[in-house]
């Protein structure tokens, strides 16, 4: 969303509003912006010439070796279909360019890439974007409007995600072939000016030309034909499954640009698969295959790095510290399924969760209990709702739980032995009043007769510990609760398509909340399989928390709306918050130079990182 404006400007009608800002320096229809910001509106002032971080001398070259899992049989990561290979993202990744590159270093805001400037109107009924001249696909062919009209309208119908994330843009029509105008179905939505900057252009002549072997291509379908792109890197060799091979491309268009100043500075990029995450430890332990390694493995950080290479000083361990919301790392229980249905019956689940017990076991006491959908920021809700977001939850006192307004939220703290036992004591009651009862040790329905049962999925051994502080519980609960491991693909296919009782989520979330949040927690995204609504969130006062966020007239109204949202996702108990990392732990073999500060807002940006000749 937009920046901050005054109480004042909040409660004003939104054409009153929009004659405010005129007066008092809004900047005009006609005046094109080269930086966009939905937070800092100073940024948008300010020429940027390259990230201040970055060492704009880095030298180019080296091979920077990186791992990935499972498995992949697909350069296509649009689609629900097929595993894309690493090096990919439904955003472009390493192939594909966006119109507008998000910064590293501060939240909300994206400078030119594809697009070299962008405007809109007042009422932020639509927005133009002017594409450089100098864009050019690797075959050397320019990147025209009709690029960028074809790739919305393409990606709208075969990606869940962009579906969700652009679904209020009505058309985009060239206006030349260097401008685009994309025209909403709605004014008043003040990020989505800004947000079109993060549509990936694809190339429509390749991908509606034929394969070497004269079929046609079908950008709806998976394929192993490399495609032609537009960034900084391109594929290498490559071996489904096994290995991928990104080279640099050294006629790259775009090496000059600010945003890339100092930045892609490795001449290939190569990801080798793995099965198991041991395995590529020792594989990170020997050297060659992997040259940086994000743990996120507590237990190994403190126990298991003092091999050779670290006490010699050829691999380096060091934290970095992000200001980036803490991505909701949770257990998400499949709300299509009948047994978590009943609000009461997920809040007992949460009593069993033993999170302090699994944080001495397992994490040496360093993890934190994770207690907002949006963590280490200011959009995260507390105490009992007052002000502005007691305003917005009042239209929906009817609907939701009562004691949402007039009790904080906790989640239960489960210090001592006798904390635990009366959590779950508290957890039978709930689940006896929900209907199901104890036959015989085990948890059953009233009616039916039915056992309750719970299979956790999992994709490594892993899950193993992140379910340690659950299962055990919920076994004294009566409840048959097992874990299932499989392989990457199956795990990611089975979670795309919602064929599971319960699995660990992730939800990352950026400052500034949006219309990525249909994505997440709407009806509609509950239906469609490979959304990011994997509990199948189904509630109307969701929905119409999220149209608010989405429309918010200033920052003051987004945060107070993101706490009610917050709210009401907490107290329906959709998924048993777990726990995160406050630092960003990374060791790597000491190859590298380093610029000496890394971004404030995502605390590591491995893109400004070079190979030392003398270190290599």
């Amino acid at each position: 969303m937009h920046a901050t404006a005054t109480a004042a400007f909040r409660k004003a009608a939104l054409a009153g509003l929009l004659v405010l800002l005129a007066g008092t320096g809004g900047r005009a229809e006609d005046e094109w912006r080269t930086t966009s910001s939905l937070i800092d509106p100073d940024a948008e002032q300010a020429v940027f010439e390259r990230y201040d971080y970055v060492n704009p001398d880095a030298p180019k070259g080296g091979t920077l070796h990186q791992i990935a899992f499972g498995t992949y049989d697909s350069f296509n990561p649009f689609i629900v279909r097929g595993t894309p290979a690493a090096g990919l993202s439904d955003f472009g990744g390493l192939l594909w360019e966006t119109l507008m590159a998000q910064s590293p270093d501060q939240p909300g805001t994206s400078h030119g890439l594809i697009a070299e400037a962008f405007k809109y109107p007042p009422d932020f009924s639509s927005a133009t974007y002017r594409l450089n001249p100098d864009a050019r696909w690797h075959d050397g062919k320019p990147i025209t409007a009709e690029d960028v009209i074809w790739s919305l309208e393409t990606l709208k119908k075969i990606s869940p995600s962009h579906m969700h994330y652009f679904a209020n843009v009505k058309e985009a029509v060239a206006l030349s072939d260097r401008e685009v105008e994309f025209r909403f179905d709605q004014a008043g939505n003040r990020e989505l000016p800004h947000i079109m900057g993060d549509l990936p252009v694809l190339p429509k002549h390749w991908w509606e030309g034929v394969r070497p072997d004269g079929t046609k291509r079908d950008i709806s379908q998976p394929t192993l034909e490399p495609p032609l792109g537009s960034g900084p890197y391109k594929i290498g060799q490559f071996r489904p499954g096994n290995d991928i091979t990104w080279e640099r491309v050294k006629d790259y268009w775009g090496e000059n640009l600010p945003v890339n100043i100092g930045r892609n500075n490795f001449d290939q990029r190569r990801y080798t698969y793995f099965q198991d995450d041991n395995a590529a430890f020792l594989a990170f332990k020997k050297g060659g295959i992997e040259d940086i390694r994000r743990e996120t493995s507590t237990r190994r950080w403190v126990t298991e790095y003092d091999f050779p290479a670290v006490k010699e000083g050829k691999v380096i361990k060091r934290e970095f510290k992000s200001g980036m919301v803490q991505p909701m790392q949770a257990f998400v229980f499949n709300l299509r399924r009948p047994q978590f249905a009943d609000r009461r019956v997920r809040e007992a689940l949460t009593l069993a969760y033993n999170f302090e017990d699994q944080n001495r076991k397992h994490f040496f006491g360093l993890n934190k209990r994770l207690g907002s959908y949006f963590e280490n920021s200011e959009l995260a809700s507390g105490g009992i709702p007052q002000g502005r977001e007691l305003e917005i939850l009042e239209e929906f006192r009817d609907q939701l739980p009562p004691e949402l307004f007039t009790q904080e939220f906790k989640l239960p703290v489960n210090d001592t032995p006798t904390s635990e036992r009366q959590h779950l004591r508290e957890a039978i009651r709930l689940l006896n009043e929900a209907g199901w009862e104890t036959r015989g040790g085990k948890l059953v329905n009233k009616e039916t007769g039915e056992p309750f049962r719970i299979e956790f999925l999992g994709a490594s051994e892993t899950a193993e510990i992140i379910t340690d502080g659950l299962i055990p519980n919920l076994r004294k609960l009566g409840i048959d609760a097992t874990l299932r491991i499989v392989d990457a693909s199956q795990y990611i296919q089975r979670v795309q398509n919602f064929d599971f009782d319960a699995v660990t989520g992730v939800f990352g979330q950026s400052n500034s909340p949006g219309n990525e949040q249909r994505d997440y927690w709407t009806s509609r995204a509950a239906d469609t399989p490979g959304s990011r609504n994997i509990m199948g969130i189904k509630d109307p006062v969701v929905d119409a928390l999220v149209d608010k966020i989405i429309y918010a007239t200033d920052r003051d109204e987004l945060v107070a709306l993101t706490h009610a949202l917050d709210r009401v996702l907490l107290w329906n108990y959709y998924t048993i918050p777990q726990y995160y990392q406050p630092t960003i732990r990374m060791a790597y073999w000491n190859k590298f130079g380093i610029p000496e500060k890394q971004p404030a807002y995502t605390g590591i940006d491995i893109d400004s990182w070079w190979i030392d000749p003398a270190k290599r």
